[in-house]
Protein backbone atom coordinates (compact mmCIF):
# COMPACT_ATOMS: atom_id res chain seq x y z
CA UNK A 1 0.00 0.00 0.00
CA UNK A 2 1.45 3.42 -0.91
CA UNK A 3 2.33 5.89 1.80
CA UNK A 4 0.15 8.95 2.16
CA UNK A 5 1.85 12.27 1.46
CA UNK A 6 0.40 15.51 2.82
CA UNK A 7 1.42 19.13 2.39
CA UNK A 8 1.16 21.72 5.12
CA UNK A 9 2.69 24.65 6.96
CA UNK A 10 5.12 24.28 9.86
CA UNK A 11 3.55 25.90 12.94
CA UNK A 12 6.24 24.90 15.45
CA UNK A 13 9.86 23.81 15.20
CA UNK A 14 10.74 24.03 18.88
CA UNK A 15 11.31 20.31 19.46
CA UNK A 16 14.60 18.63 18.58
CA UNK A 17 14.17 16.75 15.26
CA UNK A 18 10.41 17.40 15.46
CA UNK A 19 8.10 19.82 13.67
CA UNK A 20 4.37 20.36 14.01
CA UNK A 21 2.69 20.69 10.60
CA UNK A 22 -0.82 22.07 10.06
CA UNK A 23 -2.56 20.47 7.07
CA UNK A 24 -5.60 22.28 5.67
CA UNK A 25 -8.28 20.37 3.77
CA UNK A 26 -11.52 21.37 2.09
CA UNK A 27 -14.50 19.04 1.97
CA UNK A 28 -18.05 19.33 0.74
CA UNK A 29 -20.53 19.12 3.60
CA UNK A 30 -22.78 16.10 2.94
CA UNK A 31 -26.05 17.79 3.90
CA UNK A 32 -25.50 21.50 3.35
CA UNK A 33 -23.43 21.07 0.14
CA UNK A 34 -21.16 23.85 1.31
CA UNK A 35 -17.36 23.83 1.24
CA UNK A 36 -15.94 23.42 4.74
CA UNK A 37 -12.29 24.06 5.65
CA UNK A 38 -10.75 21.62 8.10
CA UNK A 39 -7.25 21.62 9.56
CA UNK A 40 -5.30 19.10 11.56
CA UNK A 41 -1.86 19.19 13.17
CA UNK A 42 0.65 16.38 12.72
CA UNK A 43 3.93 15.84 14.57
CA UNK A 44 6.60 14.96 12.01
CA UNK A 45 10.19 13.76 12.29
CA UNK A 46 12.75 16.18 10.84
CA UNK A 47 16.14 14.47 11.10
CA UNK A 48 18.25 17.44 9.96
CA UNK A 49 16.20 20.18 11.67
CA UNK A 50 15.91 22.03 8.35
CA UNK A 51 12.20 22.96 8.42
CA UNK A 52 11.51 26.35 10.00
CA UNK A 53 8.28 27.90 11.22
CA UNK A 54 6.10 29.27 8.41
CA UNK A 55 7.59 27.08 5.66
CA UNK A 56 5.51 24.74 3.50
CA UNK A 57 6.66 21.12 3.73
CA UNK A 58 5.53 17.69 2.56
CA UNK A 59 5.21 14.88 5.09
CA UNK A 60 4.84 11.13 4.52
CA UNK A 61 3.60 8.29 6.69
CA UNK A 62 6.24 6.19 8.42
CA UNK A 63 6.62 3.67 11.19
CA UNK A 64 6.05 5.14 14.67
CA UNK A 65 9.12 7.04 15.87
CA UNK A 66 7.68 8.14 19.23
CA UNK A 67 4.36 8.49 21.04
CA UNK A 68 3.09 11.21 18.68
CA UNK A 69 5.33 11.00 15.59
CA UNK A 70 3.99 8.82 12.78
CA UNK A 71 5.05 11.16 9.94
CA UNK A 72 8.39 12.36 8.57
CA UNK A 73 9.37 15.40 6.53
CA UNK A 74 9.96 14.34 2.92
CA UNK A 75 10.93 17.58 1.21
CA UNK A 76 10.85 21.32 1.67
CA UNK A 77 8.63 22.83 -1.05
CA UNK A 78 10.01 26.37 -0.79
CA UNK A 79 13.64 25.24 -0.90
CA UNK A 80 13.07 23.18 -4.04
CA UNK A 81 11.18 26.05 -5.70
CA UNK A 82 14.00 28.58 -5.08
Amino acid sequence: MPKRILEGVVVSDKGDKTVVVRVNRTILHPLLKKTVRLSKKYHAHDEANVAKEGETVRIAECAPKSKLKRWEVVSDSQASAS
